[in-house]
């Protein structure tokens, strides 16, 4: 059974940074077989998609809202996901989850990230 455990989310100033990991493990092939991805639910708001990175290729794509703030990357060694987010806004105050698919669907349970001063 995947499991896949978020970590790094906390309370930052507006203009601050914060880096997210996602840690799987239990997959069934090996990690970069998997595409992963970040999405985001806001307080009162749908789940929304925020980046992913594909598997083997890496291609990463974004919500319009997160470019060139945010970055995805993974470390196939590590079995690990990152989101780097920079100027940090209010609006991005969301639990934030990581997913993995390979013919199937896993999500983590999530980390809060609160942007405020």
């Amino acid at each position: 059974q995947v499991q896949l455990v978020e970590s790094g989310g906390g309370l930052v100033q507006p203009g601050g940074s914060l880096r997210l990991s996602c840690v799987g493990s239990g997959f069934t092939k090996p990690f970069i077989y998997y595409n992963m991805a970040w999405y985001r639910q806001p307080p009162g708001k749908e789940r929304e998609f925020v980046a992913h990175i594909s598997a083997g290729d890496e291609i990463v794509t974004y919500a319009d809202s997160v470019k060139g703030r945010f970055t995805i990357s993974r470390d196939n060694d590590k079995n690990t996901v990152y989101l780097q987010m920079k100027n940090l806004k209010p609006e991005d105050t969301a639990v934030y989850y990581c997913l993995a698919r390979y013919g199937g669907e896993w999500r983590g349970a999530g980390t809060q990230v609160t942007v405020s001063s």
